[in-house]
């Protein structure tokens, strides 16, 4: 039997680029590639990128130094996603070993690209073979993947939209993922039915802007939106217990998505909501499309719907001409709100966003100590929050093991790791557990 291709898979940023990844794996297994865990002997080598942090660029040519002087002879390096649509022949010209790039929109082509480059090695026209395929196809890349292969975790994404057409200042996934696509809801539900036959119990149903989606609905009827996309996978795959969607814009949080997280059990009561800013000012800066009372009035809806929804955002601290009033109503907003997690960020310039050429940069001592502030509130309103918890039963679905021997680390309807002692037959499992401890990013417990 000849031996299996060795793919060595690095991801990077968001969980749109793990789906991503996964779906490449699946894409050459059928070429006889199999996945490893360092790329040192791997036959192939695949960066997933992300364009969204500072010096992702940078992040990224190092990777590839590294891989360069640590590969086998006649590995093929591809560079995908968002910094190789960002950046295509650029990258070659760069680093002139790599052999193929290729954007997030195109990743349906790899097994063309990839035979071609094994081609290319056996006719010794490696050193003048060179892809870079950075297009937005009409065709839609969804059409033409396949379905997952090989066991499945109890947790699995399923993505359901892709780009965005929001053209907030400070953000390049418009102009790196697209316009906003939404896949139909036949495939939708006929991936996620997939995954539950293989025992996944949670699903994160994925997209840039996630609660935008309209996608066809079912036997030709008209647009369907998120609510009723949730509403029917409840319905028809009650072995999905768990249901999540990340992430979210504010101005499409509409009034039947609300309703559905009051409606539908499966719909977990954890939303991931950015704001970016508590700043009136620099919302209207950022164009996010919305006030600080409008997101105030959208936390009291769903709140009301669901009195004991858990919420997590994302700030960016240190837009340009952020003052330190600016700054202040940021961190009223989030003590106001009090969420569960939050995750923050220094304003970094991303090319190409009108954000980028703004004037008033602040500097960069003023928005690392901001940063420290805002942090330091997070983590303090998440170790409450965790505190909160104890003495209460909440279920866990377990998906890891610890580092402690007989140690399982479940996830709670919140997003929060529990950590038990239990025996390995509860793996994959939902079980009832007694939270006994808190802390900063974790709770204790025993299995009821």
């Amino acid at each position: 039997m000849k031996p299996a291709k060795k793919l060595y898979v690095k991801t990077y940023g968001c969980q749109m680029n793990v789906y991503d990844s996964g779906k490449m794996v699946d894409l050459l297994a059928p070429l006889g590639y199999a996945t490893v865990d360092t790329p040192g002997d791997a036959d192939m080598v695949i960066l997933n990128t992300c364009h969204i942090r500072e010096k992702a660029e940078e992040k990224v040519f190092s990777d590839l130094g590294r891989i360069k002087d640590a590969k086998k002879d006649g590995a093929i390096i591809a560079v995908a996603g968002c910094v190789a649509q960002a950046e295509g022949d650029a990258i070659i010209q760069r680093a002139p070993f790599v052999d193929i790039v290729l954007g997030p929109q195109t990743y349906h082509r790899l097994p063309e690209m990839v035979a071609r480059a094994e081609r290319a090695r056996q006719e010794k026209l490696g050193k003048r073979f060179r892809l870079v395929d950075t297009d937005f196809p009409v065709e839609a890349k969804f059409d033409f993947l396949p379905e997952a292969t090989g066991p499945q975790g109890a947790s699995a994404y399923v993505s359901i939209q892709e780009g965005c057409d929001r053209f907030c200042t400070f953000c390049v996934v418009p102009y790196t993922r697209g316009a906003e696509y939404s896949r139909p809801a036949k495939a939708i539900i006929e991936e996620a039915k997939n995954l539950a036959d293989k025992g996944v119990k949670e699903i994160y149903l994925l997209g840039q802007n996630v609660n935008a989606y309209h996608g066809e609905g079912l036997s030709g009827q008209s647009e369907w939106r998120l609510a009723k996309l949730i509403e029917q996978l409840a319905q028809d795959l009650p072995q999905i217990e768990r249901i999540r969607y990340i992430t979210s814009h504010p101005k499409d949080m509409t009034q039947d998505l609300i309703d559905a997280h009051r409606d539908i059990p499966a719909l977990m009561p954890y939303l991931h909501l950015p704001v970016q800013s508590g700043s009136n000012k620099t919302l209207d800066q950022m164009n996010r499309q919305h006030t600080r009372e409008f997101y105030f009035n959208i936390i009291d809806k769903l709140r009301a719907a669901r009195s004991d929804l858990a919420l997590s955002s994302d700030f960016i601290v240190g837009f340009p001409g952020e003052t330190e009033q600016d700054f202040q109503d940021t961190m009223d907003l989030v003590a106001q709100v009090r969420y569960a997690q939050a995750y923050s960020f220094k304003y970094s310039i991303r090319p190409g966003t009108p954000a980028g050429a703004y004037e008033d940069q602040i500097p960069e001592s003023v928005k690392e100590e901001r940063l420290a502030r805002l942090q330091a509130l997070i983590v303090q309103l998440q170790f409450e929050f965790n505190q909160s918890k104890v003495g209460q039963t909440v279920s866990a679905l377990f998906e890891r093991t610890g580092k402690k021997p007989g140690q399982l680390i479940g996830k709670t309807p919140f997003l929060q790791s529990v950590y038990v002692e239990a025996n390995q037959e509860v793996m994959g499992t939902i079980q009832s557990v007694h939270v006994t401890d808190g802390f900063a990013n974790s709770l204790a417990g025993v299995i009821v």
